[in-house]
């Protein structure tokens, strides 16, 4: 199971106290208190992992080092170690307090989300020609906390969108070995798969069916991914018995979600056209260009159709 919603607490490190010393050496007497150590701040770090915000599911606080205490002899205290967050590529981290968002685009790209507090000051800074003895210190700062909701969005530059059992699991799989499960029933695939097919990224899109944007099957969790893909190949079944309704409801459950999702590039492809006798292909075929120009019939079990998806795909690498 895919998460990619997700909130979490956040509490950086409190700072270390500030220490009360006192040189105890013959004619060296004096104030000697460090200072405390910062508190370890925290980082959300993007990550390749898809599943990354699995790992956060049973945990919902997530505390990062306090520092130390100052030490005698003008030695202050170690800062708290830092907490590193990693999260998938793609994940937009909006601070609940705040109303800020931030996206994590890049893999190793680190973001702060929560600073740790600062160390108190030892009795050392204290000193002065009227208090040569002070015994004031500071306490530590208490650390940044905030509640984090994390939003994964996925980053690919094709999205294959379709009804349940057109063709999308099956179609990834071929273009980039994916192994993305594959079935004659409803909803095989539950969550988003990724493939690459010579540096360009594709990603099927599970669960949408009449309705989705409203919150019916599986779509309205995933309708979000289709927002960050560049282009949109729509899948339809060659074995439908109303090729104009299952591309339209399609097209309707994207423009109800966002109109912008309508305004993408779309390749419509008419799948398992291996089953078709060629005067079926030519009709139904005939009957998607009349609502998408970019109609083309295709099987994965014929290597010379799929060459049609290839030079697509060859073009957009070579546009990026």
């Amino acid at each position: 199971m895919l998460i990619d919603d997700i909130t979490i607490h956040v509490i950086s490190g409190k700072g270390g106290d500030g220490l009360v010393a006192f040189n105890k050496t013959k004619l060296s007497l004096g104030p000697t208190g460090g200072s405390g150590g910062n508190g370890g701040n925290i980082f959300f770090e993007g990550v390749t992992d898809l599943s990354a915000l699995n790992r956060l599911r049973y945990k919902k606080v997530f505390n990062a080092e306090g520092g130390k205490k100052g030490r005698p002899q003008l030695n202050d205290g170690t800062t708290g170690k830092e907490l590193i967050i990693q999260v998938p590529v793609g994940t937009i981290v909006h601070n609940l307090n705040t109303g800020t968002a931030h996206e994590i685009v890049t893999s190793r790209e680190r973001y702060l989300i929560a600073r740790g507090g600062r160390g108190g000051k030892g009795n050392f800074h204290f000193r002065g020609p009227q208090n040569t003895s002070p015994k004031q210190f500071e306490q530590g700062r208490l650390g940044e906390e905030f509640d984090i909701r994390l939003e994964l969005k996925l980053i690919a530059d094709v999205g294959i969108i379709g009804l349940p059992n057109s063709g999308k699991s099956s179609l990834l799989n071929a273009l980039t070995k994916a192994q993305s499960k594959v079935a004659d029933y409803p909803f095989t695939t539950l969550e988003p798969h990724l493939g690459v097919y010579y540096g360009v990224i594709l990603t099927d899109i599970p669960g949408l069916i009449e309705g989705a944007s409203t919150g019916k099957g599986l779509g309205i969790k995933f309708l979000r991914h289709i927002e960050r893909t560049k282009i949109l190949f729509h899948l339809v079944s060659g074995d439908s018995s109303d090729i104009a309704k299952d591309y339209q409801t399609i097209r309707n459950e994207l423009g109800s979600y966002s109109e912008a999702l309508l305004a993408k590039e779309e390749f419509v492809f008419l799948t398992k056209s291996d089953i078709l006798s060629p005067d079926e292909i030519k009709a139904k075929l005939l009957e998607l260009q009349k609502l998408n120009p970019n109609a083309m019939a295709i099987s994965i079990h014929e290597p010379l159709s799929l060459n049609q998806v290839a030079y697509l795909l060859n073009n957009i690498q070579q546009e990026k």
